[in-house]
């Protein structure tokens, strides 16, 4: 684990209970999640996991519905995203999960392709169940001279299932990513040491407890801290954001993101923008209709309807700059 160097964090106690005590400060502040480019990024499709170059001028992120899903890309300029097309190494097959090495030279992400040119669509089993054709492993291409190599295979200690998914990558090359459980069959999060040009065996993340269920890292380059999606028995809705930070004890017990963040139905594929405090995630909430209405708002319910607001997934942001800021005010009170 390399140093942190954003983040330096002391005390795995003391932090725990200052964010403990810092929760009901975060969900009184106002910081709404904002929809991601609606119309354009966030369309009349399922629109999940964008994947930011180091710059912040192109996003490659995923597209589907229940049919198929490909990984596509958008370029911003004069502050606007052009229209997106597929990605170089995309499209055969279904491609999700796209995530970007910080450094911006290679990218890994999730596909049912097969294992070698001749043969099919994986096949995945997870959660009590074999879906044909929903099976995932990792793929890395690597960005040369301004274009992307073919996809390569990542080697069976990362994919040593059928069910790998939802990378993310820290500076030094190691990976998390999420892979079904062998006894009960559901996800839980997993870190690959990167060294000397190759992964070592794959590692538990602890966090959650046995009956949780965690998905889609989003981990900072210098792992200081990590998001994700629990599934918890006693939570009132599925799939909610957390954030825990890394201590010199491991990981400090993860905080929800509360209401504000998390609305209801579900909020998944976590990532960063290129700030490293900016959190990207998808939800299929659409904003409540408030009536009686005017005309004028029922013409523009109407265009957002046919634009995004459809109840498919649609990507949104939100600052974790509070949360960031509660443990490096901690960290100065505690020195």
């Amino acid at each position: 684990m390399p140093a942190p160097h954003a983040i330096r964090l002391h005390g795995f106690i003391a932090t725990a209970l200052f964010i403990a005590g810092y929760a009901g400060a975060l969900a009184a502040s106002s910081n709404s999640p904002k929809l991601f480019a609606p119309g354009i990024v966030s369309g009349p499709a399922d629109d999940l996991s964008p994947a930011f170059s180091p710059d912040g001028k192109i996003v490659y992120f995923t597209r589907g519905n229940a049919s198929a899903s490909t990984i596509v890309t958008s370029t911003l300029s004069n502050g606007r995203w052009s229209p997106a097309t597929v990605a170089p190494f995309s499209g055969q097959w279904n491609d999700i999960e796209p995530a970007m090495a910080p450094d911006g030279t290679f990218l890994i992400f999730a596909s049912n392709r097969p294992m070698d040119e001749h043969g099919s669509a994986l096949d995945g089993t997870y959660n009590g169940k074999t879906v044909p054709g929903g099976g995932g492993n990792l793929w890395r291409v690597d960005l040369t001279g301004g274009k992307w190599g073919p996809p390569k295979r990542l080697p069976d200690a990362i994919n040593s299932a059928t069910a790998v998914f939802s990378p993310s990558i820290a500076s030094d090359g190691s990976l998390y990513f999420m892979r079904p459980d062998n006894r009960s069959g559901t996800f839980h999060l997993l870190r690959a040491q990167y060294r000397s040009g190759d992964y070592l065996v794959p590692e538990p993340v602890s966090v959650g407890d046995s009956s949780t269920e965690e998905v889609d890292p989003a981990v900072a380059p210098d792992e200081s801290f990590l998001v994700y999606s629990s599934n918890h028995p006693a939570s009132r809705e599925p799939k909610r954001l957390l954030i825990a930070f890394r201590s010199e004890h491991g990981w400090t017990t993860a905080q929800d993101l509360g209401d504000e963040v998390n609305e209801r139905g579900g909020n998944i594929e976590a990532r960063l923008g290129p700030d490293h405090r900016t959190l990207y995630f998808s939800t299929n909430t659409v904003p409540p209709i408030s009536f009686p209405r005017t005309q004028r708002q029922a013409q523009i319910d109407l265009a957002d309807m046919l634009e995004w607001a459809n109840g498919r997934e649609n990507i949104w942001f939100v600052s974790l700059t509070p949360w960031i800021d509660a443990v490096l005010k901690n960290e100065r009170v505690t020195n």
